[in-house]
C-alpha cells in the first residue's frame, strides 16, 4: 500500500497535499481498497467554505456510501470534474488523478493536527 511522505493524513482516511495556501484533498489508498469499487462521487460544496472535520461530500462504492470529511477549514474552489464520468480514478490513482477537491485554506495552522505518513500507517495497523 502506498503512503506518500509529502502528504498529511486524517484519522478519517483523507489525505491533503498542501501547495501554498491551497490544497488538494482525496481519500487514501487504504480507504479506497477498503471501500472497493468506487461508482459515484457526490460533492456539491464547490464555492462553499467548509469547516475542519465537517462533511464536504460523499463517496459511493458498490456496497456502501461514506462521508468525506475536511482535513482543514477552507473554501472548495474546485471539484475534480473527471470523477463525474470516471469515479474509478479514485481506485486507480488515489493520490494523483483520483483527487477529490481543491481548497483555499482558511487557517494553515490547522495542518499541525494532521498525521504524518508514518503515523497514519500506525493508525491503520491497529
Amino acid at each position: 500500500m502506498n503512503f506518500p511522505a509529502e502528504l498529511k493524513y486524517t484519522k478519517d482516511h483523507e489525505w491533503i497535499r498542501i501547495e501554498g495556501n491551497e490544497a488538494y484533498i482525496g481519500i487514501t489508498d487504504y480507504a479506497q481498497s477498503e471501500l472497493g469499487e468506487i461508482v459515484f462521487v457526490d460533492i456539491n460544496t464547490e464555492g462553499e467554505t467548509v469547516a475542519k472535520e465537517e462533511v464536504f461530500g460523499t463517496i459511493e462504492a458498490v456496497k456502501t456510501v461514506s462521508d468525506l470529511f475536511m482535513p482543514v477549514s477552507g473554501e472548495v474552489v474546485e471539484v475534480n470534474a473527471d470523477l463525474e464520468d470516471k469515479p474509478e480514478l479514485v481506485n486507480e490513482d488515489a493520490y494523483g488523478k483520483g483527487w477529490l477537491i481543491k481548497i483555499a485554506m482558511k487557517d494553515p495552522a490547522e495542518t499541525a493536527d494532521l498525521l504524518s505518513a508514518d503515523d497514519y500507517q500506525k493508525l491503520i495497523a491497529k
